[in-house]
């Protein structure tokens, strides 16, 4: 018998005997837990569980109806994601100023590269409507004049469109746990260093000041904690001595589109998944396709010698 991996996400308030009443309901209906995380932040409760659903003993549309009545009496939000939810992705991109990012995925997009659609672009600003016009993609802002994003709305939004996936496309705002929980392994940013070197606001700058030879970029899951999601795949540029943070600038923006591009197609073809914190290629995916970090030509360019050990082989062969 085939399995059937779906997905359920709970996210409210933390209470007693929560994690038992979704667990017995699923029992209930012949659901077997495959995997099961949970987590508090900031007072936010989230559990996530894989759950096979080939042999439950109701309808999909009855396990979303007890799975609402449970979430309504618990006061909590439950999220159910079956495997045919998953087959057209679609993506929202949260974007605030900068344009190169957010022209990458449209460029893909368009050339129909993408694997999935952009069903929404959402900024705390406005200031790339007019991209997202010219390629007929609905968009919304949801910050203020300050571009203090509005998240409740924010959470409306993916929810209006069904968002699978969440791409932040230089979105230069922190997530709070109560966004990221629902999304967990389905949030993607890019981050221009080399993580986990300078995590935060203004990493060109950083690498600047610490004077670093070879910089870089990274295209990460996002998680509760700031710039220290599992990577996915990463870029480096070399730094030259007395670089200004706007030739950083220049250098690393092109590799910033080209790894985001990247690590969402990397997501959408299901080629990786998240281990203990960390990105592993799953084994049945076709990596040839993808770059990772540094091209393969670097590979010949490395010194292959000497190596730890190697001496005192020769010293024991001219002893004999």
């Amino acid at each position: 018998m085939s399995r059937e991996y779906t997905e359920i996400t709970v996210v409210g308030e933390d209470s007693t005997g929560l994690i038992a009443r979704v667990t017995t309901l699923l029992f209930e209906r012949d659901i077997n837990i495959e995997d099961l995380d949970q987590a508090v932040r900031d007072r936010v409760f989230r559990m996530t569980m894989t759950v096979d659903t080939a042999e439950m003993s109701c309808t999909q549309d009855e396990l979303r109806e007890a799975l609402s009545d449970l979430a309504d009496e618990l006061g909590v939000d439950i999220q159910v994601r079956f495997p045919a939810d998953r087959e057209t992705q679609t993506i929202a991109v949260l974007v605030t100023k900068e344009s190169h990012c957010l022209e990458a995925l449209f460029e893909a997009w368009a050339d129909g590269k993408l694997g999935a659609d952009i069903s929404v672009i959402i900024g705390n600003h406005d200031d790339l409507e007019p991209l997202a016009d010219h390629y007929g993609v609905d968009f919304h802002d949801v910050g203020d004049e300050k571009g203090s994003p509005d998240e409740e709305r924010l959470l409306e939004l993916l929810d209006e469109y069904d968002t699978d996936l969440i791409v932040l496309a230089r979105y230069m705002r922190i997530l709070s746990p109560n966004v990221v929980f629902r999304y967990e392994d389905r949030i993607i940013n890019i981050h221009p260093s080399l993580l986990p070197s300078f995590p935060g606001a203004e990493p060109y700058r950083q690498a600047r000041e610490e004077g670093v030879r070879i910089a870089g970029v990274t295209a990460h899951y996002v998680t509760t904690d700031l710039d220290q999601g599992p990577v996915i795949a990463q870029r480096a540029f070399n730094a030259p001595p007395g670089a200004s943070v706007e030739e950083l600038e220049r250098r690393g923006q092109p590799l910033e589109a080209e790894t985001l591009l990247e690590a969402v197609r990397l997501h959408l073809d299901k080629a990786v998944s998240v281990y203990h914190g960390r990105t592993e290629l799953r084994d049945d995916a076709d990596a040839s396709g993808y770059q990772f970090g540094l091209p393969a030509s670097v590979d010949e360019m490395l010194a292959d010698r000497p190596v730890d050990g190697l001496g005192e082989a020769v010293s024991s062969e001219s002893t004999e």
